[in-house]
């Protein structure tokens, strides 16, 4: 049985990962956590996930509940994560962590949480995604420079980074596998006259609207052809089962930083 704390539990994510631990044999809540001036502090986690209490009270701080913890998922902010892996490296616990948008310094501190504990970082945590990735980097190699690359995704309306932390690694799965640098080949929109379409770069398109849960697309276009590699999730659970996946594999691995290609052996 693996012993997991929930951090960011009363957001989206958050919600359905309690309920996806509520549901799951192998894994028990140890702790939810929400931030201080949340509605939900010192709420039964179970309310939120609607699966009835379960005798784990909302904390406002997660140094408390890892000392009953195997595992903690976070799925916030950028800001937040630093903060609890410096809490996971020091109590020795390992971290799943599916937040994006780090800057250089928040990345440093997940590298230095490496080093005492095992951290799994994944900008999506869908089995499916990180099989895309697989293939999105087969079919670059496969058609070469030959072809313009386009990335469009689309998000809920309440998302706030852009582009997506998975199309972002979308982007860095194919320039890798096209011998690029996306850090000086990413054109992120286009406005006004832009002229000949550069070869070498690779688009991307944002979306926000509504509740969509996440979709994406790589359309890689050339002469006379075009081929679309997609994923398209419908609910966030599929995320849940991902990072729950994860939380029950990197208890098993020793301290370093991983990701899901790890977990699913596609290196």
């Amino acid at each position: 049985m693996t012993r997991i704390v929930i951090t960011g539990a009363t957001g989206r994510m958050g919600r359905t990962l309690l309920q996806a631990v509520a549901e799951d044999e192998e894994s028990a809540l140890a702790g939810a956590v929400d931030r201080p001036d949340g509605e939900a502090v010192g709420r039964d986690a179970g309310e939120l996930a609607g699966t009835g209490p379960v005798g784990v009270k909302v904390s406002e701080d997660l140094a408390p509940v890892l000392e009953g913890a195997d595992a903690v998922i976070d799925f916030t902010l950028p800001e937040a994560t630093a903060v609890y892996a410096d809490q996971c490296a020091s109590a020795g616990v390992p971290l799943v962590v599916g937040t994006t948008g780090f800057d250089e310094a928040q990345q440093a501190r997940l590298d230095a949480a490496a080093e005492r504990v095992p951290v799994l970082v994944a900008p999506n945590m869908s089995v499916g995604v990180n099989l895309t990735f697989k293939v999105l980097e087969m079919v670059a190699q496969a058609l070469g420079d030959d072809y313009d690359v386009e990335v469009i995704e689309a998000h809920h309306r309440n998302k706030v980074d852009a582009p997506s932390g998975t199309a972002l690694r979308m982007g860095e799965v194919v320039a890798e596998a096209l011998g690029r640098d996306l850090a000086e080949d990413a054109i992120y929109g286009r406005q006004g006259r832009t002229g000949v379409r550069d070869r070498r770069t690779i688009g991307f398109e944002t979306i926000r609207a509504g509740d969509i849960v996440g979709e994406h697309t790589v359309l890689f276009a050339g002469s006379g052809e075009r081929v679309e590699i997609g994923h398209k999730a419908s609910s966030r659970m599929t995320f849940a089962s991902g990072a729950l996946r994860a939380a029950k594999w990197v208890v098993t691995q020793p301290p370093g930083r991983y990701d899901m290609q790890d977990l699913l052996g596609l290196r």
